[in-house]
């Protein structure tokens, strides 16, 4: 049975919680998870890569076992949790490593990238969007319209993304068979996004969330100039971040692999869980290894 360690220390003064398994001089994979999960979604994949890999994953602050410091004491932003994850990695001596991203995990790892490029050998890219393409309409106008203006009608049209439905619509919906995924994904997260003072947290990185697409030409030339190795392994029915935002990767990535997975949503590692281990061991044998 492959040990998952978990691990807590100190990044800027606040806790971090970390899960750490495989052989520490192997190549390392960091693993980023989106909103409004923890490093829990990665609970059955670290086990499937870390025979091979070093494999880290951090709950971001204000996610599960990591600090959650008040909204007046710490700066939500996507910067600011790139900042703590970037000096985190630092702490533990890891200097190359390829990237998993997925949901808000994604804006953290481009800045990663862009901060550091030589850093990052290899992405994986899980329904983690990175062009306009992806942004399925519907889905972000309320977003769009709460970081133009705070106010009570745009706070409550964004409110509703911490509620226990709509949890279990972006862990169930696309998803051929549901029956699949565990209730216990979306009743956890929801337990832990509603303690005291979460909401706060969650409605100023949703308000954030405006700040990527602006980053948006800097991350494709750096794509363009470095032409990392790319897989994009997608929920084909995720009507979160649409398929076309997979397939955008190509326009700068002459290499990328595109693997988009019919009757897969946001979540795919509940519903896909062998196909994405598959389609990683793969990659990253090819890639990550080579370039560590």
């Amino acid at each position: 049975m492959t040990e998952v360690r978990h691990r807590y220390t100190s990044v800027h003064e606040h806790r971090v919680f970390y899960r750490e398994a495989g052989p520490a001089g192997a190549p390392t994979v960091v693993l980023l998870h989106g909103f409004p999960t923890s490093s829990r979604m990665f609970r059955h994949l670290i086990p499937a890569l870390a025979d091979r890999y070093h494999v880290i994953a951090p709950d971001h602050l204000g996610f599960g076992q990591s600090d959650t410091p008040p909204t007046d004491t710490f700066d939500y932003t996507f910067d600011s949790l790139a900042d703590v994850t970037q000096a985190l990695l630092a702490q533990l001596g890891v200097e190359r490593y390829a990237i998993y991203v997925q949901d808000y995990g994604a804006p953290i790892g481009w800045r990663l990238a862009l901060r550091n490029p030589d850093a990052v050998n290899a992405i994986v890219s899980q329904n983690g969007n990175a062009y306009d393409e992806g942004f399925v309409p519907e889905f972000w106008a309320p977003v769009w319209a709460y970081a133009h203006s705070q106010d009570p009608s745009t706070e409550e049209a964004v409110r509703g993304a911490l509620s226990e439905e709509a949890i279990r619509w972006q862990y169930t919906h696309g998803v051929a068979e549901p029956e699949l995924v565990d209730p216990d994904t979306w009743a956890t997260d929801h337990r832990e996004i509603s303690r005291p003072g979460l909401d706060r947290i969650q409605l100023d990185l949703i308000r954030d969330y405006a700040s990527n697409p602006p980053l948006y030409p800097r991350l494709h030339e750096y794509f363009r100039s470095s032409q990392v190795p790319l897989l994009a392994i997608w929920g084909a029915e995720d009507e979160i971040f649409g398929p076309d935002g997979a397939r955008a990767f190509a326009k700068d990535l002459e290499n990328a692999h595109v693997q988009l997975v019919p009757g897969g949503g946001h979540f795919l590692l509940e519903s896909h869980l062998d196909t994405v281990v598959d389609a990683m061991r793969g990659f990253l044998g090819q890639n990550a290894s080579a370039r560590a």
